[in-house]
Formats: structure tokens, sequence, C-alpha cells
């Protein structure tokens, strides 16, 4: 038994029980603006944008924000200008995303526009073309071929074929005429109807889907997920910090406030990684706008992120394996001539609508007689077959050969029968009968005329896109709501492994077990029959099952599944809902433009996780020695503008080079972990050097003692920077000896611009000796934390297995 979606999202097959026809002229402009008035207009809340300043807030109003603007204010308090250079990071920083979200949300605006065309819509006896938005319930709308429904409605005239395939997941037509109802969302594909809406704006199904897949809380991307923790973390700790520290040196070491404050703001802006969050939006977005000039939008910065982590992938069979042209491929008599078959074929579609792809494909080869019919029987999903009655009482039949056949179904024909499916080819079988049908029944047949042979065409590399896929490990689940048997053969015919292995799922609901469903996804490649309820239990299973999922769609079914994947891919020519729900658009509806997609993200993700080496190993050496720094008699070796200058040649510089860099390997391991732990060397490096220099206070002056820590920090970043540029190249080469020449140059020309002072002596000893040992300490350190990090990735391997 087919499982219908549950009470408040169930398919609005029946008239609504106060139904009103509206007079044929259609409302008059007066009624239509009262309905308006009273709430009944068309216009749903479903999917709201955000306004300029929404997006701008968004990006200037956070926490990490906050602290750095109120740090600027303490430095602005003393005058200290030159120290407040970290200001131009934030304020890139928040430039950044809010360009490359209004970017996006523009261009699915753009896309919204390009495919919602006015609606033909008759007022006052007049027809008149109008937005979606501006229809009211009652309204009769005028629906041709290629017209979009805009909202629930109930045939009042006329007669065509509704492709419901985005809402329903059903690809064939479905024949309507005077009384039938209409899908807001679906589309028509064949003759002219007149319409009633009857629920709109957000009593329609389109829109009370969408609502529903709202409850969903679509899952951040780990990237962003472990940036907000590092950066939330850094902000909560850093303050009673930065307050244990200015207490000591302003009440205990007594040093004036106009050195205390910047000491202060130094060790708080060397624990925000400010600079990874800017380079990790620059780097994001670059990649967003290489693969928008591919026609790939990413309507979600981290959505690149989200796709190259995925280790499963659904396909829904329309729209993304096929598509949705199929091309017959013989007609094969079976007692009659060649030439008979085909005469009577041309016969057969003559009087016939071609609204459905099996039709069209068989006009391809047998182009449609002119002969009229006396009455004709249209396709139904239940009989699966259609029939013309002509005027000299023949009665043609076209359709599955186990329906119409009946006694004439013999073994043989079966068998053969089987052996064309097996090749993924669909069967229908033209037939004469021995009589008129009936509503219950067909007549038995008189003579089978032939077959014809048709095949689903699948999209242009769609097989080497799902063999990139297979190289990479990522497994392929292929969810329609389409016959299970037709998808497993579509997907045999693309490539997919275990494509034999298939389940019609129809059945599933809330009170399924949890345990049948995992079983379902373990077990079957292929999922027939799925409703949109169905489709989302299935994606909860996979990611129970320890997987990280990706979903592609094009209609409103998919959008609850899309909502509850890892990772939503929609294609550009499927509904307008879709595309927003998604974090990925293919735009040239594009299967094959995925992999670019995963290559950008693993490039970003990698050259990120190396870059935020560099950036971790500034916060965690400004954490451990402004504790130090607690227990030792010597105030904070550094000022802001010295760490700024660091971490930029050393650190944001070079980050930003290397992050364009190709690195298509796999993504492994926990993000957060691997870069904190690879940060140890470099960060215990430091911490020991300015520790050494802050103690060597008892020896010489503040400002010599910051000197030392500022240039064996330097080195210390040079040191760490070198090991990542390894094994060297071109780029990677040129990157390290610019860094290295353009720190140097300002340590020996333009010292006391950053307040640095000449060194002398046993001074010149002791930085040479502190630079040595943190060379020792990092390569050390390196080579252990290396092997560390391998036996990590080695056991999270075994645990996914």
């Amino acid at each position: 038994m087919k499982h219908e979606p549950p009470a408040e999202l169930s398919l609005p097959r029946d008239i609504p029980d106060d139904f009103v026809p509206t007079p044929p002229g259609g409302l008059t402009q007066e009624e239509a603006h009262r309905r308006l008035q009273d709430g009944k207009g068309n216009k749903s809340t479903a999917t709201p944008g955000k306004s300029m300043w929404q997006v701008l807030s968004g990006h200037l109003f956070t926490l990490f924000n906050l602290l750095n603007v109120g740090m600027a204010l303490l430095l602005v308090s003393v005058r200290a200008y030159r120290n407040m250079l970290f200001m131009g990071v934030i304020l890139s920083n928040v430039l950044i995303g809010t360009i490359q979200e209004i970017r996006a949300y523009r261009t699915v605006q753009k896309m919204k526009l390009k495919s919602e065309s006015p609606v033909s819509v008759l007022r006052d006896g007049a027809e008149i073309r109008l937005s979606p938005d501006d229809l009211v319930q009652g309204d009769l709308v005028v629906l041709r071929r290629g017209d979009q429904i805009p909202a629930d409605a109930v045939v009042r005239d006329g007669s065509g074929a509704a492709n419901e395939s985005l809402v329903t997941g059903e690809s064939r037509p479905v024949y309507k005429r005077e009384g039938a109802c209409l899908l807001s969302g679906s589309f028509i594909s064949s003759g002219t109807l007149v319409a009633q809406l009857t629920r709109v704006g957000d009593d329609s199904y389109i829109s009370r889907l969408q609502h529903s897949a709202k409850k969903i809380k679509q899952p951040a991307s780990q990237l962003l997920s472990d940036m907000r923790r590092l950066v939330n973390t850094a902000s909560y700790i850093m303050l009673p910090i930065a307050a244990l520290l200015f207490v000591k040196q302003f009440f205990y070491l007594h040093h004036p406030i106009e050195e205390v404050i910047p000491r202060c703001v130094a060790a708080m802006v060397g624990m925000l990684p400010e600079g990874l969050i800017l380079l990790t939006s620059m780097a994001l977005t670059a990649g967003v706008v290489k693969l928008g000039r591919k026609g790939t939008l990413i309507n979600h910065l981290f959505g690149i992120e989200s796709l190259a982590r995925v280790d499963m992938l659904c396909l829904d069979k329309t729209g993304t394996l096929t598509s949705g042209e199929m091309n017959a491929e013989a007609l094969v008599p079976e007692g009659c001539s060649q030439e008979e078959l085909e005469k009577a074929m041309r016969r057969f579609l003559g009087p016939m609508d071609l609204h459905s792809a099996t039709l069209r494909a068989l006009a391809k080869v047998c182009p449609p007689g002119d002969e009229e019919a006396a009455a004709i029987l249209d396709f139904s999903s239940e009989r699966k077959c259609s029939g013309v009655l002509f005027t000299d009482g023949t009665v043609l039949v076209l359709g599955a050969p186990s329906m119409i056949l009946g006694a004439a179904y013999t073994e043989a024909i079966q068998d053969q029968c089987t052996v064309w499916a097996s090749d993924g080819l669909r069967v229908v079988c033209l037939a004469e009968m021995d009589g008129l049908w009936t509503d219950v029944n067909l007549a038995p047949v008189r003579r089978i005329l032939g077959f014809a042979l048709i095949r689903d065409r699948l999209r242009d590399n769609v097989s080497e896109t799902l063999q990139y896929f297979k190289e990479q490990g990522v497994g392929i689940r292929v969810i329609s709501g389409d016959d299970p048997a037709t998808v497993s053969r579509i997907a045999a015919q693309a490539g997919i492994q275990d494509a034999e292995k298939y389940a019609d799922v129809s059945f599933l609901c809330e009170s399924t077990p949890k345990d049948t469903v995992r079983a379902l996804v373990r077990e079957n490649t292929v999922f027939g029959r799925v409703s949109p309820q169905g489709k989302c239990m299935l994606i909860e299973a996979l990611k129970a099952e320890g997987h990280n999922v990706a979903m592609t769609g094009d209609g409103v079914n998919d959008i609850p599944a899309m909502k509850s994947s890892d990772c939503a891919i929609a294609i550009g020519s499927g509904s307008d809902a879709a595309r927003r729900a998604a974090q990925v658009v293919l735009l040239d509806n594009d299967f094959a433009a995925l992999p670019s997609v995963v290559n950008e993200g693993r490039r970003v993700i990698n050259n990120i996780s190396r870059s935020a080496t560099l950036f971790l190993v500034k916060t965690l050496y400004s954490f451990a020695l402004s504790i130090l720094i607690l227990f030792l008699p010597a105030s904070y070796p550094f000022r802001p503008v010295q760490l700024t200058l660091i971490s930029s040649l050393t650190i944001g510089i070079p980050s930003f080079l290397l992050a364009f860099e190709p690195n298509f390997s796999r993504v492994r391991g926990h993000f957060l972990r691997d870069i904190l732990l690879k940060a140890v060397p470099g960060g215990l490096a430091v911490t020991l050097c300015a520790g050494c220099a802050a103690f060597m206070e008892c020896m010489w002056s503040p400002d010599v003692c910051s000197t030392i820590a500022t240039v064996s920090a330097g080195a210390a970043g040079l040191c760490v920077l070198l090991l990542l540029c390894l094994p060297p190249n071109r780029l990677r080469t040129t990157v390290f000896s610019m860094s290295a020449a353009a720190l140097t140059l300002i340590f020996v020309f333009l010292g006391r611009a950053v307040y640095l002072v000449p060194l002398v002596g046993q001074q010149v000893l002791a930085l040479a000796g502190l630079c040595v040992f943190s060379l020792l300490v990092i390569l050390i350190l390196t080579r252990v934390i290396h092997r560390s990090i391998e036996k990590l990735h080695a056991r999270d391997a075994r645990r996914r297995s």
C-alpha cells in the first residue's frame, strides 16, 4: 500500500468544502482587491529574503567584532594609533562576508524572476497578465503548455496534462479534465485549461511543504563550527586574562597607563585568530566566484566545504540522472510486418495529444497520421495504457505488455520482455483489441502488432561523473518517486554499483522503526516510490549510519530531504523552492559540474587547514605567554603593532598566496584537532623564547626585551612557514623568500616604527641563542606530532569502516 504524506502535508486531490465557483468572466478588480486585503492573496511567507540591513548587521554585530572594536577604543583612549593596524583586518572581513551574501541573494532573486513568468488571469471578463504573488483565492487562471501552476486549483474548463514530478516525484504526466485538482508547483505539459485557485499563499501544498522543511535545522559545516568554537573560546578566556595582566602591570609593576593598555591589547589581539577568519572568507569567496563562472551557484559560503566532506551522495533520478527525454530505439513487429506496425503506430499517434515523453519519442520515428478518432482512452498510471477508437471500429491500445495483453501475455513474450528490460529498455506494446474498453477493463486482444523499445536518455557525462565519485570513495544512493525496477535499470545504465539492489519503500511512515530504515539503507542502493517524508527518513538513516550525506533534487518534494542532508544540491531548471533550499545550485543543469565543486572545496579546506596552523601558532603562544607573564616579574613583551607585523608577514600574506594553490587530495581528519596539534611546536617555541626575553627585564630595559621577543617570534614564524612550504615548488619558494626578506628589511630599517631598538653585545648573543633554541623545539616536536596525527587518521578510518 502506497504511503501518503502526513495529514498536514496530504496532497490536495479533493475540492475544498468551502469551494464557491467563480463566474466564467473571473473576479472583478474590486473583489480581488478585497480578498487581498482579507489575507487571501497568493504571496507566501515560506521563503522570505533578508533585507540589506539584516545581511550587514549579521556580519557586523558579532562577538568577535565587538571585542576588536572595544580594543580599538582602548587604544584611542591612550592615543596609541599605530597599534590599531589590526582593525583593517576586521573591516575587510565584514566587507567580504557582506558582499558575498548580497551577491548570492541577488543571483537567486534574478533566477526567481527569470523562472516565475506572469500568469494569465481572468479579471472583469478580460484576460490579463499578473505576477503569481498578485493572485487571490478564487481567481480564474488560464494555463497553457509550459505554464507553472501558481497555487492549488481545480479545473473549470478545458483539458490537458500536468507534470507533477516537481511535487510528487512521479515523472509521468497526469491527464486533467474538468473537476480535476491541480497541484501548485507542477506545470502544464499539454493542452489549455481554465482553473480556479482554491488554496493560495501559505495554504497551498507547495508552501506547507516548505514550512515543514523549516522544522529541520540544517547543520553547519565542520569548518564553520570549529572556527566559531575556536573564536568563542578565545573570546571568553582572553577577557579575564587581560584583566589580570592589567592589574599586575598597572597596580603592582606601576607601569604608566600609556604602556599598560597597548600591551594588554596586544595580548588579546594575539589570542584572536582574526586573520584566519578573513583568509577563510576570501578563499571561499574566490571559490564561489570561480564556480559561478562555471555555471554553479553557491548559496551559502560554506556550501563548497560541505560537499567536499561528503561520503554519500543521494540522487533523484528525474532531472538528475536522466534528462527527462526518451528515445525510441526500435519497433519490433509481432504477428505483422514492419511496415504494418509502423503504419498502425502512425495511425495511433495521429489523434493523440503528445503530452508524454513516451509518445513524443515514438512520434520521432513514426510521424503521426491525420486520421480522426471516435474516442480516446487517456493514459493513467493505474491502467498504464492509452487507446484510440477509430470510426471504422478499430481499437488500438498502447501500454505495458503485462497490463494490456491478458491471456496473450505468453511465457515466451514475458521472457523476451525480461531480456529487453535487463538491457535497460522500457517496453510498450501496441495491440488491436476485440472491442471497446470499459471504465474497469480492456477488451480481449485481437492481435499483437508489436513492441516499441524506449530508453530514458541519461544526462551527458553522468557515467563519468559517477565514476569520479566512486574513485573518491563516495557512495551513491538513488532515491526516486518512480517505480523501483525502472529506477534500478536507469541506475545500472549510469554505472552505479549494486544498482540491482532496490526496494519499494512506499510503506515508510512515521511509525516505521528506525532500525528498519537503517537496514534498508545498508542493504539497498536504489529506492523507489518514495514520499517526501520517506526521502527525509532515508537521509536521516544514512546520517545515523555515520555518513556525511549530500542530496540532489529539483522539485518541491525533495526539499525536506535536502534540508535534512549535510549538503543540498539543486538543479537549476528545478523549482525555485528547491534552489532556495540548496547550498549548491547547478545553474546549467550540468550534473558533471559536481566534481569541480568537490575539488574546489578540497582545495579550500586543505589550504585553509595548512594556513590555520600558522594562525593558531600566534593564538597558542599568546594564551600561554599571557599566563606565564602573570607569574614572572615582567610585563607583556609585545605591542599590538608588533604582533600585527609578524602575523601579516609570516602568517596572513603567505597564507593568502598559498590558499589558491591546487590541492585536491581527499579531506581527512578533524579540522580543529589537527590544526591545534600542528600549531603546538611553533606556539611552544615562541612562548619559551618570549618568556625568556621577558625574564631578561631584570638585566635590560623593557624595550630591549620586547625587541628580542619580537625578532625571535618572527624567526620562529618563518621556521613554521618553511616547514609548511615543504616540499618546495616555485610558488612556495617565492612566498617564503618574500616573507623572510620583507620581515628582515623591516626589522633592520624600520624597526623604530614598530617600537624596536638596536641590540648590542650580549643582547645579540641572547637573541641568536633563542632563535636556535626555537628552531630545535619546532623540528623535534613537529616530527613527533606528525606521527601522532597519522595514527589518529588511521584510527578515524577504522572507526568509520
